[in-house]
């Protein structure tokens, strides 16, 4: 098949924002996922005239795709852990080390059109894409094209140059290592819990915040390897943040399906700095994760890089010398 640049685009166009999707679910980085897809596209350009038809155009390109992430996975070293960097802030004993320490938020905005109702729900969840990032590479890629996708046993056996039998067995393994993740939240319901959440951590109010957590609350924050989990530690930890007169402003925003917040750290003027964004994971009427991600995702989400201070000057609440340069929590 000989093309112009103008024709290529117009027959990859419509799954340009699938294909991230997907390469970011296999490598739970957004920046690996855009890397895996340009791959995608300069392979498939230069590879256009070995296209047969034999199958459709988006079954070619998600196997070139996959096959981009796997040696992405197999090759490229991971990211490594990050220290502790918050000034004047000691972290209580973490429960336990995270493994995975490379995942990235994925905004919603990014998220194809006609599949948006599925793609917000469970199988683009950071549960679900952090529980992918431990399994083998090729069983999180069969898991993804079988179950996620719904590709055929054969078609996946031939994007991955295997057989069926191979691909069932890979899938049975797939599916008993992971848990499918819950499903999302109504909208009544999820906008009373961020909208008690918005209050409780604008207003440092631990006991409001507690009273929002689950028992089994669990909390992460990549690239930093620590993770809480339990409702006490969890208190804890945002104690030690919201210490020495520390507020905080939130701006709304949406990842993985998920309610995310950007989170400025405010000036004795009251102007912020990004400071973190932070992810929620619901369960019924309670937060039942929290993922804290740095401000180096910000711009992938539109959120400014400072918020300005009110319009009446001066904040209100008491402040110290700790905070008169305020400083991001990178």
């Amino acid at each position: 098949m000989t093309i112009d640049g103008d024709a290529f685009r117009e027959l990859t166009e419509p799954y340009r924002a699938e294909l991230r999707v997907h390469c970011y679910r296999m490598l739970g980085s957004l920046q690996d996922a855009d890397d895996a897809l340009q791959d995608t596209m300069l392979a498939a350009w230069q590879g256009l005239d070995g296209f047969e038809g034999r199958a459709s155009m988006r079954t070619w390109l998600y196997r070139i795709a996959t096959n981009r992430c796997l040696n992405a996975r197999r090759s490229a070293a991971r990211r490594r852990a990050k220290e502790w960097d918050v000034p004047g802030v000691e972290p209580p004993e973490p429960t336990r080390l995270g493994e995975v320490v490379w995942l990235e938020p994925f905004p919603d905005a990014l998220l194809p059109g006609p599949e948006a109702s599925y793609e917000r729900s469970e199988s683009v969840s950071l549960a679900f894409v952090t529980a992918l990032q431990t399994l083998p590479p090729r069983q999180v890629a069969v898991l993804l094209l079988r179950d996620v996708l719904g590709f055929h046993a054969d078609e996946v056996a031939e994007m991955l140059d295997t057989s069926v039998d191979a691909i069932k067995s890979a899938l049975k393994r797939a599916r008993a290592a992971i848990q499918a993740p819950d499903r999302r939240q109504s909208e009544p319901a999820e906008e009373a819990i961020v909208a008690r959440f918005v209050r409780a951590w604008e207003s440092a109010d631990v006991d409001a915040l507690v009273a929002l957590l689950t028992d089994d609350v669990f909390m992460s924050m990549p690239p930093i390897p620590f993770e809480y989990e339990g409702r006490d530690i969890v208190a804890r930890f945002c104690a030690g943040i919201f210490a020495a007169g520390r507020r905080f402003r939130l701006i709304p925003s949406r990842a993985n399906g998920q309610p995310a917040f950007g989170a400025y750290l405010l000036g004795p003027t009251g102007a912020g700095r990004p400071a973190g964004l932070y992810v929620l994971g619901l369960r019924g009427d309670r937060i039942a994760a929290m993922s804290r991600f740095e401000t180096t995702v910000f711009g992938s989400f539109g959120l400014p890089s400072m918020t300005p201070p009110p319009p009446n000057g001066l904040l209100g609440h008491e402040r110290t010398p700790r905070d008169e340069e305020p400083r991001p929590l990178r």
